[in-house]
């Protein structure tokens, strides 16, 4: 079963910390790199954890607050002095090409790709990327300015062809592609051979839901409902209940509800306030709802 990776480049919130940069992730799925968010330091997280971006392509981005963008110009610059020669494709909002591009035009503008924005409404639920192994779509998010988050799910895969079986009818190569589609086979002699003779269930996609930055809403649950993986925010502990309505951020609690109400497999909590010294009573808070949490940190992989 081939794997889907995440790595958390930065689990800080505005305000960084020495142990939490800014905002950003990696997936890895299906052969391919998926950056998503690109705070500042973004850049240094990458080279510090020995990450090789060769299959870096596209660029997701939940919002235009600076923490979860500002890093854009510098990724790219020193994806050009790396000797890239791919092109770039960005995803968000559509003001961020107005806020970076003239950035990246006056520093970047000898490079030998181009960077693409494709801009989205972060307020409706909308399919913005897909290809043959993976769908991307919005997930709406609650917060001071248009937000959302995005659910990643590999395409159906196919079938696995019984090796045994193949040998022991001798179908030919030709043939193996029409059956992995489901076809039946049939043989010299004209016996048919149903597929489910000759086949296994395909393994069932994987979903990643990443959800941040986001007051508690339970209108998402329908879009992320039974992920294998969902990331939401936990910027703060429930105690701080004035700050969680004042700045439209969750708690580690109201993050756990969500990931129980929708049946999630597995729950990572992050995006934590400056104000908090460790992230011990984000976990204990959250797990005390969700017992499958783990916190993200700074360098954290989780297989998916």
């Amino acid at each position: 079963m081939e794997e889907v990776k995440l790595t958390i480049l930065g689990c800080g919130s505005a305000l960084p910390t020495k142990k939490n940069f800014h905002t950003s992730q990696l997936l890895e799925m299906r052969n391919k790199q998926f950056l998503i968010d690109c705070g500042e330091g973004t850049q240094i997280r990458i080279r510090q954890f020995n990450i090789k971006t060769n299959r870096l392509k596209h660029i997701f981005i939940s919002h235009l607050h600076g923490d979860h963008c500002f890093g854009l110009p510098g990724l790219i610059s020193s994806l050009g002095m790396m000797g890239r020669t791919a092109d770039i494709e960005i995803h968000a909002h559509p003001d961020l090409e107005k806020l970076i591009a003239p950035q990246i035009a006056y520093s970047c503008g000898d490079f030998p790709f181009k960077v693409n924005f494709h801009p989205f409404n972060p307020r409706k639920c909308a399919v913005i990327y897909e290809d043959k192994s993976v769908k991307v779509t919005t997930i709406p998010l609650k917060h001071r300015v248009p937000t959302c988050g995005f659910l990643f799910e590999e395409q159906p895969k196919s079938p696995h062809l019984l090796r045994s079986m193949i040998d022991a009818y001798e179908i030919p190569i030709r043939a193996l592609a029409e059956i992995k589609e489901g076809a039946d086979y049939v043989t010299p002699d004209d016996e048919i051979v149903p597929n489910n003779r000759l086949t296994t269930p395909a393994d069932p996609p994987k979903r990643f839901a990443y959800c941040s930055d986001t007051a508690y809403n339970e209108k998402i649950i329908p879009i992320i409902e039974g992920v294998d993986c969902l990331y939401h925010e936990s910027t703060f502990l429930e105690e701080d209940v004035v700050r969680i309505k004042k700045t439209l951020h969750s708690s580690a609690k109201q993050a756990a509800l969500i990931a129980q109400k929708a049946h999630v497999g597995k729950l990572i909590i992050g995006h934590y306030s400056a104000r908090y010294k460790t992230n011990v009573p984000f976990v204990t808070e959250a797990k005390s709802i969700f017992f499958n949490t783990f916190p993200g940190e700074d360098g954290s992989s989780f297989l998916i």
